[in-house]
């Protein structure tokens, strides 16, 4: 009955004042009243609950869902709190794989949704690279590369869906880059077409893109090329012969392992033109571009210094290779920079940077260089959705009126400060503490252990997250303070002292 009000108001039938009314009341039918965040966790069945049990079963029936931990309430959930369909309200410090900016609900984003124009861009989806939306070039401008959102010194942009086909078509524009390099600006052979059409050289060169042990960078057939953190991601898809470097391996503390882990730097970046070379001279498959996270994420939260990453984009350079930079979780504010790489005073800007999750949409920044002569050799039919612009743009709002950049830092500052008290109470269970802003991780001295101690935090109500084969990782919301940080910490306390 609301809901045939709401659509009767927005009929093109009713009178200027009724529409006003109408719209009004259609705000108020999906906004509704936003839930107050908990002032803790409540837990009060064990988790995953019965409710979830049983919608988990009927999930695997038609659908492979073991992976599914339990089933949410998303209307109920609110701020930095999830709340299970059991009624368990769990303070989130992982917040849907690092993809929630603000939290649940956050009124902003609810207003945003409750806009009749925008609406009308939900509504009518459109195929982005033909039949675009008149605002579209302005949204673009105004939202993504705006200074404060773009990556300094990267002017062009491309829109995408998700992460794997953010980094999938960047690999595509990195081969076309490369080619065109290599053709000098002469068309395309007759030869070059025909054997494209049959996946044979030299329409489809023997190209590679060099990636890193204990990578993550999508599923997508050419992404799992690149992706070398779990063997269940790979098995059984054939993959490409393309190079693999080492990532830096650290010891922790830091600060007491410094002369060893800046050797370790130089081992993998020799590592890295070995395989340049390699793959050059032996293998006859050239290096179009290599791909890399500012921190491993899926892999472990692997952290490598500023300093590496300076001497790769060196290597890269000279061999006339592309740096592409996967921000896909590390991007969005989670370090205390919109973008991760920014903390490392690069000598220039990457060539590609790959983006999504809190950017609530995926794709990729690049150079004008790297913008396709030719229509239609990165396309598909959606490129994005003007939809998670919108949102976007409130998120971006938020960021800049909350100062949560800096709050982030400062968060941050104060949870690593205190993990590392509790490392140093507890080196038996956790080590390794580490994190950029509230992009933090620890080690437990064994897989099983870390599976325990996330067990144990989620019976207390908190929801964190594994990566790697022994680390806990958090993401909490930029939405995330001090008081909810000390509730996350009592939580590690008493678990570590149970």
């Amino acid at each position: 009955m609301f809901v045939n009000k709401c659509h009767r108001a927005l009929s093109a039938r009713v009178l200027p004042r009724q529409l006003l009314n109408g719209a009004t009341m259609w705000k108020r039918c999906l906004t509704g009243s936003v839930p107050r965040e908990p002032d803790g966790p409540v837990v009060v069945t064990e988790i995953p609950g019965p409710r979830s049990r049983s919608l988990l079963q009927e999930l695997n029936a038609i659908q492979q869902a073991s992976s599914v931990q339990f089933f949410a309430d998303y209307e109920k959930s609110s701020g930095n709190y999830i709340i299970d369909v059991d009624g368990n309200a769990l303070l989130d410090v992982y917040m849907q794989i690092s993809s929630m900016p603000l939290g649940y609900n956050h009124p902003a984003m609810l207003e945003t949704l409750a806009d009749p124009v925008n609406q009308k861009i939900i509504a009518n989806r459109p195929a982005l690279g033909v039949f675009p939306g008149k605002d579209w070039p302005n949204k673009l401008r105004n939202v993504l590369l705006k200074k404060q959102v773009a990556p300094p010194g990267l002017s062009h942009i491309t829109t995408m869906m998700c992460g794997s086909c953010s980094n999938e078509n960047a690999f595509k524009n990195i081969f076309i880059w490369y080619a065109e390099k290599q053709r000098q600006g002469t068309p395309f052979t007759k030869e070059e077409m025909v054997t494209c059409m049959m996946n044979q050289s030299p329409g489809s060169p023997r190209y590679s893109i060099m990636s890193f042990k204990g990578a993550f960078h999508g599923r997508t057939l050419g992404c799992l090329s690149t992706t070398h953190s779990k063997y269940i991601h790979k098995m059984d898809i054939p993959a490409f012969d393309w190079p693999i470097a080492s990532f830096p391996e650290y010891k922790y503390p830091l600060a007491e392992n410094v002369q060893e882990n800046q050797r370790e730097d130089e081992r993998c970046l020799a590592e890295v033109e070995e395989l340049f070379e390699k793959y050059k001279n032996e293998k006859k498959v050239l290096v179009a571009g290599v791909i890399i996270e500012p921190i491993q994420a899926e892999g472990g939260d692997n952290h490598a210094s500023p300093e590496f990453f300076r001497g790769l984009q060196r290597v890269t350079r000279k061999h006339g290779a592309a740096l592409l930079i996967d921000e896909v979780q590390t991007g969005g504010g989670p370090t205390g920079k919109m973008w991760c790489h920014e903390h490392f005073n690069l000598e220039s800007p990457p060539d590609v940077m790959t983006f999504s999750k809190k950017m609530q949409l995926g794709g990729y920044y690049h150079t004008e260089d790297f913008k396709p002569k030719q229509s239609y050799r990165v396309f598909n039919t959606w490129m994005g959705d003007p939809s998670k612009v919108l949102l976007l743009e409130s998120i971006m709002e938020i960021i800049r009126k909350e100062n949560l950049l800096d709050r982030v830092t400062r968060v941050g500052d104060y949870m690593l400060k205190h993990l590392m008290e509790i490392e140093r109470e507890h080196s038996g269970i956790v080590n390794s503490v580490r994190g950029r802003g509230t992009f933090i991780a620890f080690n437990c001295t064994s897989p099983e252990m870390r599976d325990t101690v996330i067990k144990k935090l989620l019976a207390k109500g908190i929801q964190a997250g594994g990566c790697g084969s022994r680390a806990i990782r958090l993401r909490p919301a930029l939405t995330f303070t001090e008081r909810h940080a000390d509730i996350f910490l009592d939580a590690l306390r008493s678990t570590l002292k149970g």
